[in-house]
């Protein structure tokens, strides 16, 4: 699926995955402006010509501009890419909404639910948009560690949205030998799945970080799985999305990778770190800390139990040890697994 170089897409946010969906882009010839918050930045970032505080040693395109400016960028996007932290979200969107050309896509790329009220990136975006773009909302998820994209390494994804023209649309031009990408209309299930198993992640790391073994650390991830898709069909969902590359695909990389920033988290907590040391040595956002607080929230309102997230949080807020944390979820009266 060769694209026409007269296509320009914006990607806001220069975060890992940013730059590398701004990165692959370019190579397909799109015209790509990558924007970021300051003059400063741009230069730093064009005249190294690569992310070296996020993705060193991956040069950028020819066809991949870096600039600040909102006006020069978002007005010509056919597409947008938004890829900031979720909890960032709502405050780019109120800087873009006036530049927005009518028809954009409007792709959603973050992971997580915004604090306190849990609210999914989508229903953030139709709150900080105005109407006539709420059609161009979509949102993408999958197993899709930046690194190993940018670095050639084939991957999938899941475009989402209730247009099916426009996920057809950027699946077009995010399509590449190495990138296959599927769509999808579920767009609650595909949002809720990239976001809940970064919690499920936090739990991996702490799994590996105790050691307790791949038999352990495969009932924690299975039964996270029934936990996440409990959660999401409750929210309206369909349950075999949680089967799909949004939930069961990206579950099972970010459990495994040594590029997982959130099973990272989860494997200093096991090693008695707490939560805000380990935040002061991290580069990137670990979206699972917040989106466990906010999956919590989002539970009770719809009365559906969350053991793991639920120790999770004891572990991250209440000062609760990881080898506790599991003792507890060993200790669970028993039940049928369905």
């Amino acid at each position: 699926m060769e694209q026409a170089s007269k296509e320009r897409v914006a990607v806001i946010g220069a975060t890992t995955w940013g730059t590398a969906l701004g990165i692959i882009l370019a190579r397909r010839d799109i015209s790509v402006d990558l924007v970021v918050r300051s003059e400063q930045e741009t230069y730093l970032l064009d005249s190294q010509r690569e992310n070296a505080r996020f993705l060193p040693g991956v040069t950028f395109p020819q066809s991949l501009t870096v600039t600040p400016s909102i006006t020069d960028a978002v007005p010509q996007a056919q597409m947008l890419v938004i890829a900031v932290p979720s909890h960032t979200l709502r405050t780019n969107l109120e800087n873009i909404r006036e530049s927005v050309a009518p028809g954009a896509i409007i792709l959603n790329a973050a992971k997580g639910l915004e604090w306190p009220d849990g609210k999914r990136m989508s229903r953030v975006m139709e709150e900080a948009l105005p109407p006539h773009l709420h059609h161009g909302i979509c949102s993408m998820s999958g197993p899709n560690l930046a690194r190993e994209i940018v670095n050639g390494k084939v991957a999938s994804t899941v475009v989402a949205g209730r247009d099916v023209a426009i996920t057809e649309r950027a699946q077009a031009m995010l399509m590449s030998p190495s990138f296959r990408v599927y769509t999808s209309e579920d767009v609650i299930g595909v949002e809720l799945g990239g976001a809940l198993k970064n919690i499920i992640a936090l739990g991996a790391g702490i799994a590996d970080g105790l050691n307790i073994g791949d038999n352990g650390k495969a009932a924690l991830v299975t039964r996270g799985l029934a936990e996440i898709t409990r959660l999401g069909v409750a929210a309206g969902a369909h349950p075999l999305t949680f089967a799909g590359l949004a939930g069961l695909g990206d579950l099972m990389a970010t459990c495994a990778s040594r590029l997982s920033r959130n099973r990272y988290v989860g494997e200093q907590l096991a090693q008695g770190r707490s939560w805000p040391d380990i935040q002061k040595s991290m580069n990137n956002i670990a979206e699972g800390v917040n989106t466990t607080r906010a999956a919590l929230a989002m539970a009770e309102e719809l009365n559906v139990e969350l053991p793991i997230t639920q120790a999770t949080y004891r572990v991250l807020f209440e000062g609760l040890s990881p080898r506790d944390a599991i003792s507890e979820l060993m200790e669970r009266p028993p039940r049928s697994e369905w």
